[in-house]
């Protein structure tokens, strides 16, 4: 993170890429860290969490004429845990990277213990914007199946070269909008973290900076969540669901290297978030005071912030 600003705008995604995989060299011992701590639990349970469901789905279905009140109720309770899991760990791991880079571009001394004793403030703000992000998917998804329904009901269903053409057409936009929540949500975790806002004014200023950069955001949103997916197909195939075609050797070992591998791809995920917002932010021409920001990442450190680091860390001469 030592290049000027104004050479961020002109990142290619690929630079992007090898500017974010450089950063934790910086700080390895920081990085190694908060991937052992925050990330490895979260990337282990997104993929273990079939391992532990599939036996109780796998009783239901054998079995449908029997009752399985206890089998639903094991599930919904591991669901409800396994979500607030997923949820606190995410927003953890986008707390310390997003707090780790920064400390780093402004060459603020960086430690895990500093790290994580920022978290607790820092989790508030995600915490919100969380809240704002989760109400907009609600919305977005009640009106897409509100919109589904419309379409199917009014459609010839007897024609399936219309109904196949329907289903891609719609299958497409919402992969669209849905690429596209994903990266304002990503960009104004970044923005809750940095600057003086959360909550819907992150949201509105995510919005601001994806101008002019939403194809970059697409690629790298959809990039990842492709990976992502495609991790979780093997292992389902392999690991959860190969085991009459694979050894308990053979698939403990895919197991753990596609752990590593969600590993990596969260990790790097995180620092690509972080690295966009200063490329968003140089390309359009608003400038970060280091001396603003270093004030206001030790504010969630409990240290002495002055008047100024409350002010939107831009044009501050403005």
């Amino acid at each position: 993170m030592d290049l000027e600003t104004e050479e961020l705008q002109f990142f290619t995604i690929p630079e992007i890429l090898k500017e974010s995989i450089s950063i934790p060299k910086q700080s390895p011992k920081t990085f190694k860290l908060i991937t052992l701590a925050l990330i490895f639990p979260l990337s282990f349970a997104i993929l273990a969490h079939s391992l532990f469901t599939h036996p109780l789905f796998s009783q239901i279905q054998d079995h449908p004429s029997r009752q399985h009140t206890h089998q639903w109720t094991l599930l919904l309770v591991f669901q409800f845990f396994y979500l607030i899991f997923l949820f606190a760990f995410s927003l953890l791991s986008t707390a310390a990277v997003v707090f780790t880079v920064a400390s780093l571009y402004t060459s603020k001394p960086v430690s895990f213990s500093s790290t994580m004793s920022a978290i607790p403030r820092v989790f508030k703000r995600l915490f919100m914007t969380f809240l704002w992000v989760s109400l907009l998917m609600l919305v977005y998804y009640s009106v897409f199946f509100l919109f589904l329904v419309i379409l199917i009901i009014g459609i010839d269903i007897q024609n399936a070269l219309l109904v196949l053409f329907s289903l891609v057409v719609i299958g497409v936009l919402f992969l669209v909008v849905h690429v596209y929540i994903t990266g304002l949500w990503h960009l104004a975790s970044v923005v809750s973290v940095l600057e003086p806002i959360y909550g819907f004014a992150a949201m509105k200023k995510s919005y601001e900076l994806l101008k002019g950069k939403i194809r970059v955001a697409g690629v790298l949103v959809f990039g990842y969540l492709s990976i992502c997916g495609l991790v979780s197909v093997i292992f389902s195939t392999v690991v959860v669901h190969g085991g009459d075609n694979h050894g308990v050797f053979t698939r403990i070992i895919v197991g753990g290297f596609l752990v590593g591998v969600l590993v990596i791809v969260n990790l790097v995920g995180l620092l690509v978030q972080s690295v966009f917002y200063y490329v968003c932010k140089s390309y359009h021409h608003q400038g970060i005071d280091k001396t603003a920001l270093h004030e206001h990442l030790g504010g969630y450190l409990g240290e002495y912030v002055p008047l100024k680091s409350s002010i939107q860390m831009e044009n501050l001469d403005a």
